[in-house]
């Protein structure tokens, strides 16, 4: 499968979480993601400028762009861990991860300052610690996701279907 086939098969599949994808499907497909998000924000800060009080380009386009292929990239993703033999929701675990982060580091600071009348101690450390190991633990979700997408696909047919032509 070619570039335009993947990103065509992306586009069909919108929404399709079942079945399966190909290693050259999901790379295809992200590298469009990538590409269309670079050359959309770039667009973007030739048209819009960038914003004087942070320096930052203004995403109008690209983040219309983003939202747009939100679902097929989570769908395409899903199909790829099922190509491999795996539930597809392990393809949300980093997300899961961080939005633990961000509950920890919300509800971490907020009970910090509460117990401490609004000064920072033992804690912030507690905290801190807490928020080095969530941050190790996503690294290596990370990277364990990598290692799962590039594998190579179940070569018959799976609990999630027949391999991808």
């Amino acid at each position: 499968m070619g570039f335009v086939d993947a990103v065509k098969a992306g586009f069909r599949n919108y929404v399709t979480f079942s079945g399966r994808a190909s290693r050259p499907d999901f790379w295809w497909w992200a590298l469009f993601i990538f590409a269309g998000s670079l050359v959309l924000s770039l667009v973007d800060a030739a048209l819009f400028g960038v914003a004087a009080e942070t320096g930052e380009a203004r995403q109008v386009l690209s983040g219309l762009f983003n939202l747009g292929v939100l679902l097929p990239t989570m769908a395409v993703g899903f199909r790829r861990m099922h190509d491999s033999g795996r539930p597809g929701w392990y393809y949300l675990l980093p997300f899961l991860v961080s939005l633990g982060l961000m509950l920890v580091v919300t509800f971490g600071m907020a009970t910090a300052v509460a117990v401490e009348g609004g000064s920072p101690g033992a804690g912030m450390a507690v905290g801190m610690a807490g928020l080095a190991a969530i941050g190790i633990a996503q690294i290596v979700l990370l990277v364990l996701m990598i290692w799962w997408l590039t594998r190579p696909s179940d070569p018959g047919t799976n609990a999630h279907g027949p391999p991808p032509t």
